[in-house]
């Protein structure tokens, strides 16, 4: 009696497996005590929209360590099966290795839960590169490099096609992605067949880059980053952590802090950048120690004030106020970077103790932004800054041409920094810009570099090398 009432329990959960792969994925993890969390029902939901037909290229885009390949690689071959049992699946990955280590997943799992399956791995099939299944079914398993003439698939799931940051910077290497994709594996689809793409971006022309820029409108994309965005697939509000009982925000935090902004975005954020800006080559940016630095003919602290205060969004703006200074050879050296995200009032305070520390002597350039409201503050600020030599200045065209001038000094080496623990964000975002996240430290040396040529062409100053170049 009771082994009757174990059968069709099993029969009863077989039928349920095969009518959704969210119960096969949930079946398998609630051993391990584990659940899928949201994106991953996304995730699930996505893959048997394909498996029903309902799409037939999918582009899973997610950071590392959000299980991803769990769900796509392991638990949906062997669930895939189930729908067609007479298919066949391809699955590469940048290595043989990495690919025979999916492959090997898969075939234990299927040999632990063939009773809920259904079917089970033929007998005799011990290779980690192809096997078959009990009901006509094919797996083969491949590096990007390996040969896989003479196969066909119904099935092409590609997992993790770039090994390292090394290859993507590589144009050679993305190339022979790109040639391996489109001319040895996807001419071993069956009519009908489908491809699973699953991937972390390293680099803008990367595989599921070149894809986008070529095919894009015949690809289903699911791109899920760490830190979400604005119009968030899973309807996160902006800032919120993908996984977060897996890595909250701050662990996220820390490591977008360590990684710097341009592998952030690419690896976390699924955004990645050109490896540099177009307008500044920061190579060409010089770093003196405070006693090379000798007194100046001119200085200016010229300020970038954010829009918003601090609270009002998960990523704001930041406050910039950037101390510029004039050397006796003509060059310039940024003296100081200071950055605040405040309230309104945080940053009065900061912009008026700022110009307390800096003295009377130096200029204070503050943006006047368009309207009444702009022009109130700037009344206001230039009430508070009694005795101080203030300038507000409307600014028009594009933020990557007013930076053209500044951009052009630092190529021509006219302009170094003051050796600081700044330096480091200061250099990242103008490396980054115009692609970066942030901005505005870039706003402020612009107005900063602006302001000083501008008192100094009315001054009518002395020849000057850096603005006569």
């Amino acid at each position: 009696m009771i082994e009757c009432e174990i059968f069709d329990h099993i029969l009863y959960s077989r039928g349920k497996i095969r009518g959704s792969l969210r119960t096969w994925a949930e079946e398998v993890l609630c051993e391990a005590g584990q659940r899928p969390a949201a994106h991953h029902l996304f995730l699930l939901a996505e893959l048997e929209q394909l498996a029903g037909g309902s799409s037939d290229r999918l582009m899973v885009l997610m950071p590392p360590g959000s299980a991803k390949s769990t769900y796509t690689s392991v638990l949906f071959p062997a669930w895939w099966f189930t729908q067609h049992p007479q298919s066949a699946i391809i699955t590469a990955s940048h290595s043989a290795g990495l690919a025979s280590h999916f492959s090997r997943r898969v075939r234990a799992l299927i040999l632990a839960k063939e009773a809920y399956l259904g079917y089970s791995v033929a007998a005799g099939q011990r290779s980690a590169q192809t096997w078959a299944t009990t009901t006509g079914g094919e797996y083969f398993s491949t590096g990007v490099r390996g040969a896989i003439a003479g196969r066909r698939a119904d099935l092409i799931i590609v997992d993790d096609p770039i090994k390292s940051l090394a290859d993507a910077e590589s144009s050679h290497q993305r190339d022979y992605i790109w040639d391996w994709f489109k001319t040895d594996l996807t001419t071993r689809l069956r009519p009908g067949g489908k491809i699973v793409l699953i991937m972390t971006r390293w680099h803008p022309e990367d595989l599921g880059g070149q894809l986008l820029a070529r095919t894009q409108a015949e690809w289903r994309v699911i791109r899920l980053p760490a830190l979400a965005e604005a119009n968030d697939p899973l309807g996160r509000p902006t800032g919120a952590a993908l996984w977060p009982a897996w890595e909250d925000r701050e662990a996220l935090m820390r490591k977008r802090n360590l990684l710097g902004e341009r592998a952030w975005a690419a690896l976390f954020q699924q955004d990645p950048r050109p490896a540099g800006g177009k307008l500044f080559l920061v190579d060409r940016l010089g770093v003196i120690d405070r006693h090379d630095w000798n007194l100046s003919q001119a200085t200016t602290r010229a300020w970038d004030l954010a829009a918003t205060g601090a609270t009002s969004q998960n990523d704001p703006d930041w406050t910039v106020g950037i101390k510029l200074a004039l050397q006796p050879d003509g060059r310039c050296v940024i003296v100081d970077v200071v950055r605040i995200r405040g309230t309104p009032r945080q940053v009065e305070e900061l912009v008026v103790s700022t110009a307390h520390s800096d003295g009377t002597k130096v200029i204070v350039a503050i943006p006047e932004d368009p309207g009444q409201a702009g022009k109130s503050q700037m009344a206001y600020l230039t009430r508070q800054l009694a005795g101080f030599h203030v300038t507000a200045a409307r600014e028009t065209g594009s933020k990557a041409t007013r930076a053209m001038p500044v951009a052009s000094q630092i190529e021509a080496g006219n302009i170094s920094m003051l050796r600081a623990d700044w330096n480091r964000v200061f250099v990242e975002e103008l490396r980054d810009f115009p692609f970066g996240r942030k901005d505005d430290q870039v706003d402020a040396l612009v107005r900063a570099f602006t302001t000083l040529s501008t008192r100094l062409r009315s001054a009518k100053a002395i020849n000057i090398p850096m603005f006569n170049r």
